[in-house]
């Protein structure tokens, strides 16, 4: 029967299937006499075993091949031609997602989590666009850049990115310098419209100014130069082969492709890759990357495209997060590759899997950006099974409609079979699922909200809040300092939240415009945890002073209780948090530049 063939999980991404037929029966000649029953799941186990329990049948089983090491990491080769780099900017593009806003600290954090999950690269921010950047690439450069946290050893690349001049590039090298494995990022536009209408100059002068500057940032010492042509998907293809063959002789050790307006589709995105690998001179004394933003939804399509043609730098996001619609989301490209490896050529990745869900709860509170219930990997539905036909399928053998296991990423379902009761289940899944006050989901939620929140400044004591139709809505909130100090202010509002709101700002005093407010139940039923994100920014208004010397800042804050009032308050109190951390750091900062931000596209 052919269902004793069938593959209803992946295999592992550090377990590369040999790329040929010949590697392939080598590997598998060199493994122990195969028995008879080659899976311990589905049909052919019970045809092996008719007494074979119900969970050993639907216990999948991965046979996969032993792991390679890691390739020694060289900045201008891949010993292994499977193995592909996995360049994570989620500290640096993902951050310049409106209201997307992290603090140097949790920077720091995050950079941690990515080097557990093994990212090769971690663009740690733009050091030129503030003292506040400069620190935290710094501090990321010397604490993640310098000391493994995985097993293996592994230490990844630390990257800044950089316009191409020399500010910019000195910049980005006293940020990463500290790290063992230090890179510099720099970037100029390639395109027609771009050179005409952004930068107002010529070919030529354009490729002078590559050329200078990479071989700039290699004179200050950094033995690893990344260059990017900006609008790479809509330049001349000639212009770019020679600009490419100019940056390679000038130093530079990659070179990356960027998709930056999302604009092109995956059959001509990975011909633009293939034809730059087959067409610039030089190309073999260098890696060849992706960028792909996903203004049409094919950034992750895009960037395998990519792969497959040739590049073996992927430029990516954890959960896709980035300027206007986003990035390659990471766990989609990785997780692309681990499962259909076999026809993308044997390609393989050094991430470990299991810590894609922490990575992408933790990217989501402390960036304030919630992914969507649909998410692809990552999603709240993306392991879920409301339809009694699926469900009925998922009870016999969870194969029939995953093609992935929820371990493989380190998810943990509240029930074994992600069966979600609704209005199509039918009676065998109510029947199988058990319904519990507190779910696993709910104790996530909460301790979400203690372990990923910015410096305490100031800490929520107690609130209580009144409302209804025969009156106005009161609040009472009591607030500690960092010091212990309570403080209570007391306020009325057109509802319990704006009321608590208002008292707040009455303790705190920092003038603010609430841009976003927005609620979510973690879990059904009356008693489920609600989960509350707001964004605020400084208020800029003629009558009130500036808080940050850039208007457009904004701060995201996130909280969860099953009160709602209480729930808002805390993420209130988050936001404000981090920018009173803002505030301060800028305030330390005497070389603060006239202008905080400066937003860069790929």
């Amino acid at each position: 029967m052919a269902a004793s063939s069938a593959k209803p999980y992946c295999c592992s991404s550090l377990n590369p299937a040999p790329s040929n037929a010949i590697a392939r029966r080598a590997a598998l000649s060199a493994l122990p006499a195969a028995k008879p029953r080659r899976f311990s799941h589905g049909l052919a186990a019970v045809a092996a075993n008719p007494r074979a329990s119900r969970s050993a049948v639907l216990r999948p089983v991965r046979a996969c091949l032993a792991a390679p090491r890691r390739p020694e990491y060289v900045p201008d080769r891949i010993d292994d031609p499977n193995y592909v780099r996995i360049f994570d900017t989620t500290l640096r593009d993902g951050e310049q997602s409106p209201g997307a806003t992290m603090t140097s600290a949790e920077k720091l954090v995050v950079a941690r989590q990515l080097a557990r999950l093994g990212v090769d690269i971690i663009e740690a921010g733009f050091p030129a666009s503030s003292p506040d950047d400069l620190d935290a690439v710094r501090s990321i450069a010397i604490e993640v850049g310098n000391t493994p946290v995985r097993e293996d050893g592994h230490v990844p690349v630390i990257c800044g990115l950089s316009r191409c001049n020399k500010r910019d590039i000195d910049a980005a090298w006293e940020a990463v310098r500290h790290a063992r494995k230090p890179r510099i990022h720099t970037f100029i536009a390639t395109s027609e419209i771009h050179m005409q209408h952004k930068l107002r100059k010529t070919p030529d002068q354009v490729v002078a100014i590559a050329r200078e500057m990479v071989a700039y940032a290699r004179s200050l010492g950094c033995p690893d130069v990344e260059f990017s042509p900006e609008d790479a998907g809509r330049s001349n293809r000639e212009f770019l082969y020679h600009i490419l063959e100019e940056v390679i002789k000038a130093g530079a050790t990659t070179l990356n492709i960027p998709d930056t307006v999302g604009y092109t589709l995956p059959h001509e995105f990975g011909k633009l890759i293939a034809d730059i690998k087959a067409n610039t001179p030089g190309i073999e004394n260098a890696i060849i990357s992706t960028h792909c933003q996903n203004d049409l939804g094919l950034a992750s399509a895009n960037t395998l495209a990519g792969a497959y043609a040739g590049a073996r730098q992927l430029e990516v996001t954890i959960n896709g997060i980035g300027e206007r619609a986003g990035n390659a989301s990471l766990e989609e490209v990785v997780m692309a590759i681990k499962c259909r490896r076999e026809l993308l050529g044997g390609l393989y990745t050094g991430i470990n899997s299991q810590h894609i869900t922490m990575t992408s709860k933790m990217v989501q509170e402390h960036s304030g950006l919630h992914v969507q219930p649909h998410k692809a990997i990552v999603g709240a539905n993306a392991f879920a099974h409301e339809s009694g036909i699926h469900q009925d399928g998922m009870l016999k053998f969870k194969g029939t409609y995953e093609i992935i296991s929820p371990d493989d990423i380190g998810l943990t379902r509240a029930n074994e079979f992600g069966i979600v009761l609704g209005k199509l289940s039918g009676r065998h899944a109510v029947r199988t699922k058990l319904v519990e006050r507190v779910t696993d989901e709910d104790i996530e939620a909460l301790l979400s909200d203690e372990i990923f929140q910015p410096k305490v400044i100031w800490s929520l004591g107690d609130v209580q809040a009144t409302c209804g139709t025969l009156g106005l809505s009161t609040a009472t909130v009591k607030l500690i300092t960092i010091d212990g100090e309570e403080k209570i202010g007391c306020s009325v509002g057109t509802g319990p939240v704006d009321a608590a709101y208002k008292a707040v700002d009455q303790i705190i005093q920092i003038p603010t415009v609430l841009r976003e407010y927005s609620m979510t139940s973690v879990t059904e039923g009356i008693d489920a945890i609600a989960t509350t994100r707001v964004v605020i920014a400084g208020d800029v208004s003629a009558d009130k002073p500036a808080l940050t010397s850039n208007s457009n800042r904004s701060f995201s804050g996130s909280g969860a209780a099953m009160d709602v009032v209480v729930s808002s308050v805390r993420a209130y109190l988050s936001a404000l948090n981090k920018m009173s951390s803002y505030v301060g750091a800028v305030k330390a900062s005497s070389e603060a530049p006239e202008t905080i931000s400066v937003q860069t596209t790929e």
